[in-house]
């Protein structure tokens, strides 16, 4: 299983980025998916997860300015992020955590900047 992370950049506080993951294999589609986040010295944080009936999670800090979303058809999970802030400088990982193996496969991380 292999994820293709895609979407990140250089934006301004209050602006906006979308970031996109591709799935290369169909378990996608029966498996939970999302994204965690990191920044040096830190550990990585799990910003918001979405099953494969769509219920979401998040962290509390992003409530209300990003939203997760997900095509099953397409393997693809998103993450729209609005209203950014340079708190939520850091590298984003998308993953899936298989429901059958229940192993834990990653992106190779966009490096998302928010400058003030």
């Amino acid at each position: 299983v292999q994820l293709q992370a895609s979407g990140g950049g250089l934006v301004q506080s209050g602006g906006s980025l979308r970031l996109s993951c591709v799935v290369s294999d169909p378990i996608f589609r029966i498996s939970d998916a999302g994204w965690y986040r990191q920044t040096p010295g830190k550990q990585r944080e799990l910003v918001a997860s979405i099953s494969p009936v769509h219920k979401t999670n998040y962290v509390e800090s992003v409530k209300g300015r990003f939203t997760i979303s997900r095509e099953n058809i397409k393997n693809m999970v998103y993450l729209q992020m609005s209203n950014l802030i340079p708190e939520d400088t850091a590298v984003y990982f998308c993953y899936v955590n298989d429901s059958l193996s229940h192993n834990w496969y990653w992106g190779q991380g966009t490096q998302v900047t928010v400058s003030s």
